[in-house]
């Protein structure tokens, strides 16, 4: 068994590359890669084949990182498939989507004044949940039919979905210390 730094994600892998993948494939090579990775089996080797196990290990992890995250495959393919995100300059959305991204916000920064927080948390989650849902179905259509420009709108919206579940995430924590 070889880690080779040039391969993909998908290629390290062994798997197909498409935004689809099966996990236990994923989950079992990441085990055999580990073990062969493992740095017991490097103790007693030169420093430069312990820099290069090292090196492995977190390709690999990397590597499993990304696949394992739909959002983070999905951005990974675009980068395969050459297109950048330009999530630093790339402020365009749909207005529509930017409406619903407005009012979510009101939602959860009213949220711990409501009767029940964690209703209205649950509540701004299950949209959140639904959305991303849709936009990984979205993604992969548009992926199929390697219509990227489409595909990359997708996941800069996701993106955003993302970081208000996270938002969601740290207001319930917030909740939980506080009582």
């Amino acid at each position: 068994m070889q880690v080779d730094f040039s391969n993909n994600y998908f290629e390290l892998f062994e798997l197909p590359v498409q935004f689809d993948v099966l996990q236990d494939q994923l989950d079992t090579r990441f085990r055999s890669l580990q073990r062969y990775l493992h740095p017991d089996k490097f103790a007693a080797a030169a420093d430069a084949e312990k820099r290069w196990s090292m090196q492995a290990a977190s390709f690999v992890n990397e590597a499993y990182q990304t696949l394992c995250s739909p959002l983070k495959r999905a951005s990974y393919l675009l980068t395969l498939n050459g297109i950048t995100l330009d999530e630093e300059t790339d402020t365009q959305m749909s207005p529509m989507f930017l409406m619903e991204q407005m009012e979510l916000r009101e939602a959860l920064a009213d949220a711990p004044d409501a009767t029940d927080p964690y209703v209205a948390l649950d509540k701004i989650a299950a949209q959140l949940n639904a959305g991303r849902t849709s936009s990984a179905d979205e993604f992969r259509e548009a992926a199929q039919q390697e219509d990227w420009v489409r595909a990359r709108t997708v996941v800069r919206q996701w993106q955003f979905l993302e970081k208000l579940a996270s938002e969601v995430q740290s207001q319930e924590a917030r909740l939980d210390d506080a009582h």
